[in-house]
């Protein structure tokens, strides 16, 4: 009979986890010791790198992602950026390593105590096998929840010294388990809908993460070209769900209760799909909806239905839903709108770029379906306002809005895409979170190239200052900071810049190298 880990291995590889994100420790090692040669394992240099690179392979390549994290101290790294993969419903199997079963209760060194508890409220499901022979079928539990709807983190530890034991005969069935999900919108539920979108004298659509994640960016435009309806993108946009130049798009919310009934004013029907109802940020309280408005939110997470604080939910398949509904609504019964003007001109900055040249230069020069992490908070609005985002899956931002995802993230999508170019967008305060996923881009041969915006300062919380009214407040300013030189010592060529011709010509190079590149870009101040 195999053994416990060979039981494991088995499973991972039936579900096609054969690339191992970590940073190993002494509780690991019985796993990790003899890896089969199918399997390859990619090294962080910190658990927190870890954890935001195996989110954005996951998200990149639209499936679970296998983490393995040391004990206590390795998980409690990873819990920050473990918040983003939970708001961005990212399906990861993380595992961590656990003193010997009979030790733990002393509290010896190195000993999970309560380990099931540790991550917890933010991974969906977490357990410790009660005994050696559960560890394959828990491992199995952890894989088939983390990819029901909703889909999220889930967390196992396991006692080093299971491994080795005899793995139970029913563990072969687990091989073969497979678990999915049928819930859609009855045909009464649809009739309704489509009715109800008929009648509507200006509705609007409001689309969230969900959507791009579920691959129905085509059937959302379908439903908006029938329906000859304007579209937002939900409020704390963390994914791309519709094509910033097509003529019904209007941006991105404001991720304030009255900044969200400012924009939708005057329409009588709001239909939000993929997103919560809504994810605010500033505290700017207002009405929920402008008046006369009603809105219907379409979502598989049965969570994000239940805490919405106004409107009418249905849970169920969203792309299903889209596609249905995009089918059986009367199609010319509202003019076509115009189509969007040309992009804003991109002011020229002084002896900085501006970020708004710099993402001009991005949408003239880049590949056409490139993909886009960013972790730029306050250029947001030169971003949506520049860029041209057509293909699925072309952007993702921090969900939960927690620093330290964007570079390792960009490592790990582009470890995932062999066939697109991944290019972080990552602000100079942020990137000192992530820094040393630029060592395993380049040990493992990455070709991302990272952008750091660097204009020395906090610039989305100086923003928020002012809107908070704070006044001036101590560590806002990060100064001083070479990542050209850092960047090298990891072993990624780097360069700086400060003018437009300079980035363009660093960005051709960097295309043209095939290997990790960063560039160091000189940056103006500017407000999300």
């Amino acid at each position: 009979m195999p053994d416990v880990r060979q039981a494991t291995y088995d499973l991972l590889r039936s579900h096609d986890l054969t690339t191992i994100f970590g940073n190993p420790g002494s509780n690991e090692l019985p796993f990790l010791a003899g890896m089969p040669a199918d399997f390859r394992y990619v090294l962080g240099l910190h658990e927190g790198a870890v954890l935001a690179m195996a989110d954005g392979y996951a998200l990149a390549r639209g499936g679970s992602a296998l983490v393995n994290l040391h004990a206590a101290a390795g998980t409690g790294n990873a819990l920050g950026p473990l918040t983003n993969s939970v708001y961005s419903h990212s399906p990861l199997i993380i595992t961590a390593g656990q003193q010997v079963r009979s030790t733990i209760g002393q509290e010896v060194m190195l000993a999970n105590v309560d380990a099931a508890t540790l991550p917890k409220p933010l991974v969906k499901w977490s357990c410790e096998p009660a005994c050696a022979q559960d560890v394959p079928r828990s491992i199995s539990h952890a894989i088939h929840i983390a990819n029901l709807p909703a889909k999220g983190p889930v967390y196992v530890s396991v006692p080093y010294d299971d491994w080795g034991q005899e793995a139970p005969p029913e563990a072969r069935h687990l091989l073969e388990r497979t678990t999915g999900t049928a819930g859609s919108l009855s045909a009464a539920q649809l009739a309704d809908l489509a009715g109800t979108l008929d009648a509507a004298e200006s509705p609007v659509l409001v689309l969230g993460p969900e959507v791009d994640a579920q691959y129905a960016n085509d059937d959302a435009v379908r439903l908006a070209d029938r329906l000859g309806a304007p579209v937002w993108i939900a409020p704390s946009a963390s994914r791309c769900p519709f094509p910033t130049r097509h003529r019904s798009f209007r941006g991105v919310l404001p991720a304030a209760v009255q900044g969200v009934t400012n924009a939708l004013a005057g329409h009588d029907l709001i239909l939000v799909v993929g997103a919560p109802v809504f994810r605010y940020h500033q505290f700017v309280p207002g009405e929920y909806l402008p008046a006369g408005a009603r809105l219907i939110q379409l979502t598989g997470d049965p969570g994000e239905a239940a805490r919405a604080p106004m409107g009418q939910a249905l849970v169920g398949d969203v792309k299903d839903a889209l596609s249905r509904l995009a089918d059986a609504v009367t199609a010319g019964r509202r003019p076509e709108l115009p189509s969007l003007p040309e992009h804003p001109p991109a002011p020229s900055g002084g002896d900085r770029l501006h970020p708004a040249e710099l993402f001009a230069v991005l949408r003239e020069n880049a590949p056409a379906d490139a993909v886009y992490v960013k972790e730029s908070t306050a250029t947001a609005a030169d971003f949506w306002a520049q860029m041209d985002l057509s293909r699925q899956g072309s952007y993702f931002f921090p969900a939960s809005g927690g620093l330290g995802f964007g570079l390792p993230a960009a490592v790990g999508a582009q470890l995932a895409h062999d066939d697109r170019q991944v290019i972080g967008l990552i602000g100079d305060g942020s990137a000192n979170y992530g820094i040393t996923a630029l060592w395993t881009a380049a040990q493992y041969e990455i070709p991302v190239i990272i952008v750091i915006l660097k204009n020395g300062t906090y610039g989305a919380l100086r923003w928020f200052s002012k809107v908070l009214d704070a006044g001036e407040t101590p560590g806002m300013d990060v100064p001083g900071i070479d990542f050209v030189q850092i960047a090298g010592g990891y072993g990624v060529a780097a360069t700086s810049v400060r003018t437009r011709e300079e980035f363009a010509d660093a960005l051709a190079a960097a295309l043209r190298s095939g290997k990790p590149a960063v560039i160091e870009a000189e940056t103006e101040l500017t407000e999300p």
